[in-house]
């Protein structure tokens, strides 16, 4: 189909490109010109382009503000009246097996131990924890604890 169409219009395809080449050629010779009897004037303002740019970059660099990290550790003290949130445990369908894995990782333990403590294998403490961080909408431990501390899931 298109190249039925093709083939219809090739004395309309011809014309088009060839007026486009000389269109080409046309701007190709204004912009010879130009650059021959305006040489001086492109340099210069390639030069000032240049410099100007190099001004911008070092008044940034010398004007940016010096930031100092300052660390502040606080104790957190547990809350001693926690009340786990079932509704919202229900609603992300979070099994028992699977909040025991989110409370022990909660008290920093490694994959490793907390399938030790569980008496279960390792893959099946990564598989709970995945389900965990898809169920939490969670990338990393640290946001899945924190996500379910919020969500009062774990204290």
């Amino acid at each position: 189909m298109i190249i039925a169409a093709i083939v219809r219009n090739k004395q309309n395809i011809l014309y088009g490109l060839a007026l486009a080449l000389l269109l080409l050629l046309l701007n190709w010779l204004e912009w010879h010109f130009v650059i021959i009897n305006h040489a001086f004037e492109i340099y210069a303002g390639a030069i000032a382009l240049i410099f100007t740019a190099l001004g911008i970059w070092l008044a940034l660099k010398l004007v940016k503000p010096k930031v100092n990290t300052v660390v502040i550790e606080k104790p957190v003290v547990a809350d001693a009246g926690f009340i786990l949130n079932e509704a919202e445990l229900s609603r992300r369908r979070i099994s028992s097996r699977e909040l025991e894995v989110l409370q022990l990782m909660a008290q920093g333990l490694s994959n490793q131990e907390i399938a030790e403590s569980l008496f279960v294998s390792l893959n099946t403490i990564k598989t709970h924890t995945s389900n965990l961080f898809l169920k939490l909408e969670a990338e990393r431990r640290t946001q899945a604890i924190e996500k379910a501390k919020r969500l009062s899931l774990i204290p």
